[in-house]
């Protein structure tokens, strides 16, 4: 029997976490489920973001299901103690280093778009972030300037390694998709993005079937809105895969639309899942919250961890059934509640 970690974490989190484990419990499967408090919750209860109990359960765990880490009340506490350290810490702790942000426009969701109809329509795309590297990890601090004035830095660096092994990922999964591949940077005035171009053109050399171009990442933010339907599968670093993928979101309509999966390979052992949005505190406890994210990340859970393609395709087919049948939560200009959406996905399930 598998065991699914449930952290469902702050502001909206357990909202969107506590419908997609309806949606994994309703396909009967003989999942097990273990929750646990994570991010401002597990400070305000038990003192860290990241308890030891919490840790050593996502370890346990054959897959962890995330909700969202983020509580204004934490924002004057020390760097260390900040909800946003949890899935940082759960990151580096069980070695998560590829996350997976796959971005469709679902058939009938193209009006939620701010793009037009007809482009919104082709998005099709999944861009692969590497995800424990780069600025976020990099050396950081404080400084006093020979003037006196003060000064913050943080260090982006990549070894070798590390982009050989997310290129890797981006050309197996370009390989089951459209052989398309688009790896980001900015290798024009950084030398950390002049390696990582480097070393993905060392790599394309084993993927001959895959069409490997280079591409800028302010020209990618520039053309993702003026033609998504070019891109199919994407590599970046850490920075800029985290805002692509949320302007990716927006294409598709909402951020409330996007699941993503981060992995330690390619076979998806002990992946975490989560959706890409935040803990939204402003609409917390109000039932508007999107849980399609969540619910799709489940799906992605299936997938991935537990090597079940056709009960992932089953979740995603319910959820495209739902939206097709008029169920809108706010975000995405309609009424219903989460639970709402939920009962819409469960039905069509």
């Amino acid at each position: 029997m598998a065991l699914i970690a449930i952290l469902p974490g702050d502001g909206i989190g357990p909202e969107v976490t506590a419908q997609a484990r309806r949606v994994l419990e309703a396909l009967d499967l003989g999942l097990s489920f273990e929750e646990a408090p994570v991010g401002g919750a597990a400070y305000h209860a038990m003192g860290h973001p990241l308890p030891e109990t919490t840790l050593d359960l996502a370890k346990r765990a054959d897959a962890i299901l995330f909700g969202a880490v983020g509580d204004p009340t934490c924002d004057a506490l020390e760097r260390q103690f900040r909800p946003e350290q949890a899935i940082l810490g759960l990151r580096k702790a069980l070695g998560f280093w590829a996350n997976l942000r796959p971005a469709t426009m679902m058939p009938g969701m193209e009006d939620a778009s701010t793009l037009r109809p007809e482009i919104a329509a082709k998005i099709d795309m999944v861009i692969v972030r590497e995800l424990v590297g780069d600025v976020y990890f990099g050396e950081k601090g404080r400084r006093q300037t020979e003037d006196g004035r003060r000064q913050g830095y943080d260090v982006m660096s990549y070894a070798e390694d590390e982009v050989r092994r997310i290129a890797v990922v981006g050309f197996e999964m370009a390989r089951r998709r459209r052989k398309s591949l688009i790896s980001v940077d900015k290798a024009n005035v950084l030398e950390t993005s002049q390696l990582w171009r480097d070393v993905v053109n060392e790599v394309a050399a084993d993927y001959d079937d895959v069409a490997l171009q280079h591409m800028y990442v302010d020209n990618a933010a520039m053309q993702m809105v003026r033609n998504p339907g070019q891109f199919d599968v994407v590599i970046t670093g850490n920075l800029f895969g985290d805002i692509l993928s949320d302007q990716a979101s927006m294409c598709v309509g909402s951020i409330g639309m996007l699941p993503s999966a981060s992995l330690r390979d390619w076979s998806g052992d002990n992946g975490l899942y989560e959706p890409i949005h935040g803990s939204a505190p402003d609409i917390a406890g109000q039932g508007k919250a999107n849980p399609c994210a969540a619910i799709l990340s489940a799906a992605m859970l299936l997938r991935h961890s537990l090597d079940n393609e056709a009960a992932a395709q089953r979740i995603e087919a319910a959820v495209a059934k739902a939206l097709s049948g008029g169920i809108r939560t706010p975000d995405m200009g309609g009424s219903h509640t989460t639970s709402q959406m939920g009962d819409a996905v469960l039905a069509a399930l």
